[in-house]
């Protein structure tokens, strides 16, 4: 292993893999390496998906969240071509910029078997759903699915490792923003560092507390006080057909009348399952869907999140989320919980039995439970409300067998004053996509990636 690199990327999901994908091409004799905490994606391996457990074990590591492609590897690979939803590049670069570099990415990730297929804004849909006061937001967006995203990335990484150095089950736990040198902890304990000229981090989601704890420890200002929580709504995929079937993900905001608060409807799965996530000991809930048919499932899933924004003096909210999120673990004994619809309404808790009887069948070994007994009651009041108001677009949707799982939580990253995505005060670093706080999908990330390479390479 070399000293010192032109480059080091640290992370190795889509943002990362873009920025290395993009800085090999255009300086090929460039010493590039990217260092990744997780494993490398051919041994990335979930107990659940693989069928060696019906529940989360708690891995070191978990294989869903952290390796090599990030989380995205395993995400049902939704790709948003639109400035509307998925980030927050617009606020620094201009919209079109924005929009050429999220097509840059889908040309890559198409070069290495990614679909071409494309589903359009439907005016229609969107009527229909503001005659009901509710919003859906409009984007171009492609389903890569949970299996054939794998495939496409296993290509990219391929080709990457051809001309960049990457380490995996490495720990880049420090960096000294003077001499750029990077600390390294492997997996078995051994300590050792390198320098680069230019550090970029891309941590993801999963190493959005490092990077917040660096920057709180090299007196970096940081900006977030908002956080989503919520649930994981299960239910027969023919209720929402007649809009997944057109634009594949119905994204939806509405305004609650008791609060006034923003819930959202989003990351929607067309005949998917729901699965567990495990991010640093604390267990929330997700969804994927799969292109191939033999994959599918009967039921569709989306998240249903209410919005929070903090105010001062007030300025943990990823630890707030994880700690509702906790609550659920605690009270299911290490997992995560499921509810009937008409149980939560009816103030009593689902069990095994009403479970068995339930007509919508879970995808996921959730343990039946109150989802009143962990989640505040403000965002349960949100999430029932916001449920009975997508039933009328949606007829079904707030029926009593509706399951509700949780809890779902999407964090923002704290971001990091910078100027143009170097972090202030640290000249030759720089900070990309959602673990950063810039970004929230795989499209911005990706194009994040793009942009930083190419002003560093210039």
């Amino acid at each position: 292993m070399a000293k010192n690199y032109d480059y080091a990327i640290i992370g190795g999901g889509i943002g990362g893999l873009m920025c290395a994908y993009r800085i090999i091409e255009r300086k090929p004799s460039a010493s590039v390496i990217l260092i990744e905490k997780g494993a490398d994606l051919s041994n990335r391996n979930c107990p659940i998906i693989s069928k060696k457990a019906s529940r989360c074990v708690k891995c070191p590591s978990c294989a869903i969240m952290e390796g090599l492609a990030g989380a995205g590897a395993f995400s049902d690979g939704k790709y948003i071509i639109s400035c509307e939803y998925g980030g927050w590049l617009p606020d620094f670069m201009a919209q079109e910029t924005v929009l050429d570099y999220i097509e840059q990415a889908d040309k890559i990730l198409v070069s290495f078997g990614a679909t071409t297929e494309r589903f359009n804004p439907d005016d229609e849909l969107k009527k229909k759903c503001l005659q009901q006061n509710l919003h859906m937001q409009q984007a171009t967006v492609k389903h890569l699915g949970t299996d054939s995203n794998l495939e496409t990335m296993l290509k990219m990484v391929e080709h990457i490792k051809e001309s960049c150095e990457i380490l995996t089950e490495t720990d880049a736990y420090d960096v000294d923003i003077k001499a750029h040198e990077i600390m390294l902890r492997k997996k078995d304990g051994a300590e050792s560092s390198i320098t680069a000229d230019s550090v970029i981090f891309a941590v993801g989601r999963a190493g959005s507390g490092f990077f917040s704890d660096w920057c709180r420890k090299n007196d970096i200002p940081l900006t977030n006080n908002q956080v989503d929580i919520g649930v994981r709504v299960e239910l027969p995929s023919m209720i929402w057909e007649d809009f997944s079937k057109k634009i594949y993900e119905p994204k939806i905001w509405y305004r609650s009348h008791g609060y006034g608060d923003i819930t959202r409807m989003f990351c929607f799965n067309e005949r998917g399952s729901v699965v567990t996530e495990n991010t640093r000991g604390v267990l929330t809930v997700n969804g994927h869907a799969f292109r191939d048919e033999k994959k599918k499932t009967r039921n569709s899933n989306f998240a249903l999140l209410s919005t929070i924004r903090f105010t001062s003096p007030f300025h943990e909210p990823i630890e707030y989320a994880r700690h509702v999120a906790s609550l659920a673990n605690l009270i299911s004994g290490g997992s995560v919980l499921v509810q009937r619809l008409g149980d939560l309404e009816l103030g009593r808790r689902t069990d095994e039995k009403r479970l068995r009887a339930c007509t919508t069948r879970p995808t996921l070994d959730a343990v039946a439970g109150d989802l009143s007994l962990c989640m505040p009651k403000r965002q349960l009041d949100n999430i029932v409300e916001t449920l009975h108001a997508l039933n009328k677009v949606a007829p079904g949707t707030a029926n009593s067998d509706t399951l509700l799982y949780g809890v779902e939580c999407k964090y923002y990253s704290a971001r990091p004053a910078n100027e143009d995505f170097e972090i202030a005060g640290c000249k030759g670093i720089y900070a990309i996509g959602d673990g950063a706080g810039f970004t929230r999908s795989l499209s911005q990330a990706s194009a994040n990636g793009l942009y930083v390479a190419d002003k560093i390479t210039k």
